[in-house]
């Protein structure tokens, strides 16, 4: 099993060339397997990314999120109270976006890794706060 970050994830239904192939090797492996999660945040970061103009869907942002929730072995994670607290006592050093801290919190919760292609993620991963797969 294993968590994606809301740009992979955004990346994957889009075909983005940013996802590396081994990113797809484990996106395609995990799906077979129905093993994939998202955050609960991941479809309000997305519309608010969407909202703010940074991320163009081609599509409503509630079509684009519904399709990519019917995707076959994705599963969304809720926001469990024991997640929301993690994500404000985090250990070490980690940005202040609540998205990432919830997506990171998810990880950290069900033991597994996350795959991202965000380096403050890599870097806090690599001190040995979470497991990380690079996406890159």
């Amino acid at each position: 099993m294993i968590v994606i970050d809301t740009h992979i994830l955004v990346w994957a239904m889009q075909d983005d060339a940013r996802l590396g192939s081994q990113a797809r090797r484990i996106i395609n492996e995990m799906t077979e397997k129905s093993r994939i999660l998202i955050s609960a945040i991941t479809p309000w970061e997305i519309a608010m990314l969407v909202q703010k103009g940074r991320l163009a869907l081609g599509d409503d942002v509630g079509r684009w999120i519904d399709s990519a929730l019917s995707l076959p072995g994705l599963q969304l994670a809720p926001i469990e109270p024991s997640i929301a607290i993690d994500s404000v006592r985090l250990p070490g050093e980690f940005h202040a976006d609540p998205a990432d801290r919830i997506i990171t919190a998810t990880a950290r919760f069900h033991r597994i890794p996350l795959l991202t292609a965000d380096q403050a993620i890599l870097s806090y991963g690599a001190r040995g706060h979470l497991q990380v797969v690079a996406a890159g």
